[in-house]
């Protein structure tokens, strides 16, 4: 699947003249609206099917710096899915030299309107079904 891409911005730099931290869990939140837009599976469409999916945990790792202007590229990656929580896998690598900058993940549950907890299987089989399957095919 096609990565996300995303240029640093000046606004995105500290002092020092490198990406804040922060910043790459910004980025994270855009690759994975990207990801799931793609596997057709965007938040319109899981919100109209009564599915929400907050992020529960996050884990980051910074390898390599960033500066103004690097474009960097996201791939995003279902690494587990149960009926009730999913983890997305995140590697962001300079696309100019393709070093790997930052490896991470964000835990997501699935929950209703109402903010109660579903079993995807169930409840949505559809999306549990594409998301298995992303599982067993990353590349698709």
């Amino acid at each position: 699947m096609t990565p996300y891409i995303h240029k640093v911005q000046y606004y995105e730099t500290d002092k020092m003249g490198i990406t804040h931290h922060s910043n790459y869990v910004r980025w994270m939140e855009e690759a994975r609206i990207d990801y799931m837009e793609k596997i057709g599976w965007s938040y319109n469409r899981m919100e109209k099917e009564g599915t929400i999916s907050p992020v529960i945990s996050i884990d980051c790792k910074y390898k390599e710096s960033t500066t103004f202007a690097d474009e960097i590229s996201i791939r995003v990656s279902v690494q587990e899915c149960g009926p009730i929580r999913m983890t997305l896998a995140y590697e962001m690598s300079k696309t100019s030299n393709n070093h790997l900058v930052f490896s991470g993940s964000s835990q997501h549950c699935f929950l209703n309107e109402s903010g109660k907890p579903i079993r995807l299987n169930k409840d949505c089989p559809k999306f549990y079904q594409t998301l298995q399957e992303l599982i067993a095919n990353p590349e698709a």
